[in-house]
């Protein structure tokens, strides 16, 4: 076999398994192009892809090696020429300018000279000759067909040249064979890249779907599934550019990455199973309503017997011509305006503890209690306690608007998140994603949930996941409990959880040192929230 023939078939291997490979498509179309002309040693070429509709080939990349001519590609110059119509106006059939024709009929078109060629429209060439001094004489014109016989595109070289003397030639049959097998490997490679391309857009799509419905199903958690795998992504990047302490040796790929996003956006999937009436849990006494409504109405039955009970009193006194009836009369007032005035008090303070906070003073939930034993005659006619047991346990939760059976049914959306994750069947390149996401609730001191993994247990992009967890909640001004905490206050509790050993000490002063907490604020924030940081007040922070 000849040698010439033997390096050509080692080059269009070399080619197809470099484009095989090859998943950026910007740069799979410059190796396309770049790899014919090497092959064929031709001087210049084109590689134009068919648009959505069919109507039209746009122009990707554009190659001259004697006029220096670089256009599109991953460097090039933008291409500003117009796509290259497939149909007239008057809707017939393209069939003057060679590439177009090529598409069309989905056959190659071999000219030794265009200026001698018959049948196709060479006057723009013409033109552009005339303007750059230049001279297009031979050109093969491919197209580009897939496994399906699907047109992707089509590839045009011009100027063959001799290897030996540089001189212009036409482009031999072998070299129009060894063009068109490397066409289909190329039109294959573009339908493998365009399939992952929409398989990952539509991967990304049905996780944003979900990630948006547990935002959408409640209103007090909206966008945290968008703003946790952001703030994660910062911190991973951040992580990547540092270059000392243990993010020395630090780095993750754009897969990686990529990885850690999509878990970013799954970490809180289980949620989906979780009651809304618990997500939604605004105030301690609230289910289906807010029941400290009726709490309201038991204070107003109150105030009314307790003015009832006045009246009848004062009625029976008057009755009886006591000598200091005024001074009685006027005590009986001004003790049922106290008894009235202490029942006001203790509903604002009970409206107060069903707000739900950071902490609950044990002596305001002993308060709570001794409001309690009040007695109130029911709709029922009974006397009973002012609040129920159930009432009493509500309001006395010491932090927050859950109960502690209600936390458990909220902590087990982790554990769904995991099953739920766990049961995907994960390309390689996506493997960690369950992990990453189920470990944003432990704790660096294995007291966390779901598992209790400590921190040597937990992988770096985990750990920063947890961090931008607890950043997000204390920041958001969406939740029902508490307005957005500002930068100050936010990286005061931050610092405070490292000296518990509950977040990664390391990624804490990452996050300060590098300065995240700001782009995250300037991006989410509400301009109040963003006061003055003094980062050397910061519990536990190390410059």
């Amino acid at each position: 076999m000849d040698d010439t023939i033997v390096s050509n078939i080692d080059q269009l291997n070399e080619i197809g398994i470099a484009l095989s490979q090859q998943r950026d498509t910007n740069k799979l179309l410059e190796s396309i192009l770049r790899g014919a002309k090497a092959m064929l040693n031709a001087d210049g070429g084109t590689l134009y892809l068919v648009d959505q509709e069919r109507r039209s080939l746009q122009f990707e990349i554009i190659l001259n090696d004697s006029l220096n001519i670089y256009m599109g590609g991953t460097g090039g110059l933008p291409i500003r020429f117009p796509p290259l119509p497939l149909y007239l106006a008057d809707g017939t059939p393209n069939k003057t300018m060679v590439a177009a024709w090529t598409a069309l009929q989905g056959q190659t078109v071999n000219i030794p000279n265009a200026y001698e060629a018959e049948g196709f429209d060479f006057s723009g060439t013409r033109a552009f000759d005339q303007r750059t001094g230049y001279y297009s004489q031979s050109f093969l014109t491919v197209p580009m067909k897939n496994h399906e016989d699907e047109l992707i595109g089509v590839l045009q070289l011009i100027n063959a040249k001799h290897r030996d003397t540089g001189k212009i030639i036409p482009f031999s049959p072998h070299a129009q064979k060894l063009a068109e097998s490397l066409a289909s490997q190329a039109a294959i490679a573009l339908t493998n890249n365009r399939l992952v391309a929409e398989f990952r857009q539509l991967f990304e799509s049905f996780i944003g779907l979900i990630a948006k419905a547990i935002d959408e199903k409640s209103p007090y958690t909206g966008g945290h599934c968008r703003r946790v795998p952001d703030l994660t992504m910062m911190i991973a990047e951040a992580a990547c550019r540092a270059n000392y302490g243990i993010f020395a040796d630090f780095n993750m790929t754009e897969e990686e990455l990529y990885e850690l996003k999509i878990a970013g956006l799954l970490h809180d999937c289980g949620k989906v199973t979780t009651p809304v009436h618990v997500i939604d849990k605004a105030t301690k006494l609230e289910t289906i309503f807010d029941r400290i409504h009726l709490i309201d109405t038991r204070f107003e039955v109150l105030k009314r017997d307790t003015e009832i009970s006045a009246l009848q009193e004062k009625l029976a006194l008057l009755q009886t011509n006591a000598p200091d009836l005024p001074v009685v009369l006027a005590q009986i007032d001004l003790a049922t305006q106290q008894k009235i005035d202490q029942l006001n008090a203790d509903r604002a303070f009970l409206r107060h503890c069903n707000i739900g906070g950071e902490f609950m003073k044990p002596e305001d939930q002993e308060r709570v209690k001794t409001i309690a034993q009040y007695q109130w005659r029911n709709p029922q006619g009974q006397i009973s306690n002012f609040l129920s047991e159930d009432e009493v346990y509500n309001l006395c939760i010491p932090k927050g608007t859950l109960t502690k059976e209600e936390r458990e049914i909220i902590n087990h959306h982790m554990v769904v998140t995991i099953e739920m994750l766990e049961a995907l069947p994960y390309p390689k390149n996506l493997r960690r994603v369950p992990e990453y996401a189920g470990g944003h609730h432990e704790r660096m001191d294995g007291k966390g949930y779901p598992k209790g993994l400590t921190r040597e247990q937990m992988s770096l992009p985990a750990r920063m996941m947890g961090i931008a967890d607890i950043f997000e909640a204390l920041s958001a001004k969406d939740r029902p409990y508490k307005p957005g905490k500002t930068l100050s206050e936010c990286l005061h509790i931050l610092g405070k959880m490292k000296l518990d050993n509950h977040i990664d000490p390391d990624l804490f002063d990452l996050f300060v040192r590098e300065k995240i907490y700001l782009t995250y604020a300037q991006r989410y924030l509400d301009p109040e929230q963003i006061d003055a940081v003094d980062e050397t007040k910061i519990p536990g922070f190390q410059p």
